[in-house]
């Protein structure tokens, strides 16, 4: 597969309302993404809760996702870690189930512990050697700085550096950059943070959004539009949901996408485990108000 575009949304992990996994729910979230249309899908990634798993649940998350998707898309399994040794396994791991693609931060553990220039260099270099295609994550959560130049010579120098999620502050800047500096050595150039600068991201060079799962079907046609030369249409219809991805954003992070499918009865509990707090009832409200005039499927898929 060296087509990498379109909309790969992050797969949600449900929970029981005792804070156990649903894992016939996560099959469910799945379905619901691919007949929503994504390209694409990314499990065990920060809106996947991954920060909220253990190392058991991660593995058997990895598996029975790679199992039930099946091949019908490629799937992205994340593997950050601050150790090199496990960020390698993690990806041997994913591999051997399947995966399309690994993702990963910088080497980061909270505030202080951050990796080097030339240690990030070398933790991707060790996870290339597995031989599967790796994206760069370039998140503001890591809290570590990749400039452009280090990140050029990583896909140049590695040979499975391919893809690049770019959501830090104005990322479409970073975006052009990146590709005029690394030309063919980017294959995959993203966006992410659910969409929320997506048309900007677009114009700089993007050919694909790690979005939410929440209105895949809603964003795929902007994305499908501007690659087609029609960037009016792809401008109309990207203000058409923006507002939904706005609220998404700078009020509900991953929980919009689990209330959303609690009200499409994709999965029965919407549930994030502690210290998450649950959702404002006034703000979840307000997010499925501005779902509706859309008609996504996401709210009508189980009912």
């Amino acid at each position: 597969m060296t087509d990498y575009t379109g909309i790969w949304p992050v797969a949600p992990t449900p929970f029981h309302d005792d804070g156990t996994l649903d894992e016939e729910g996560m099959r469910r979230v799945l379905d619901c993404l691919i007949d929503q249309g994504a390209d694409g899908l990314c499990i065990l990634a920060n809106f996947s809760e991954q920060f909220l798993l253990s190392d058991a649940e991660r593995d058997r998350l990895a598996r029975l996702c790679l199992e039930h998707v099946d091949g019908r898309v490629p799937v992205i399994v994340t593997i950050s870690h601050f150790a090199t040794q496990i960020a390698v396994e993690r990806a041997r791991l994913a591999k051997s189930l399947g995966a399309a693609v690994v993702m990963m931060m910088p080497p980061y553990h909270g505030a202080l512990l951050k990796g080097t220039p030339e240690q990030t260099f070398e933790q991707f270099r060790a996870v290339g050697e597995v031989g599967i295609p790796i994206m760069v994550q370039d998140a503001p959560l890591s809290g570590v700085e990749l400039p452009v130049p280090l990140l050029v010579r990583m896909a140049r120098e590695i040979e499975m550096v391919k893809l690049f999620k770019i959501e830090c502050p104005q990322a479409a800047n970073k975006l052009r950059a990146l590709i005029a500096e690394g030309g063919e050595a980017i294959e995959g150039p993203f966006d992410g943070e659910e969409g929320i600068t997506l048309l900007a991201d677009l114009d700089g060079g993007a050919r694909g959004s790690m979005t939410s799962g929440t209105i895949v079907d809603r964003i795929k046609p902007v994305i499908e539009l501007y690659l087609a030369g029609d960037t009016e249409a792809a401008a109309e219809a990207y203000a058409r949901v923006l507002p939904a991805i706005n609220h998404e954003n700078r009020q509900c992070g991953w929980r919009s996408c689990k209330a959303a499918m609690v009200e499409g009865g994709v999965i029965r509990s919407e549930y994030c485990r502690h210290p998450i707090a649950p959702l404002h009832p006034a703000i979840r409200a307000r997010m499925i108000d501005l779902l509706r005039p859309l008609d996504p499927l996401v709210l009508r898929w189980g009912r």
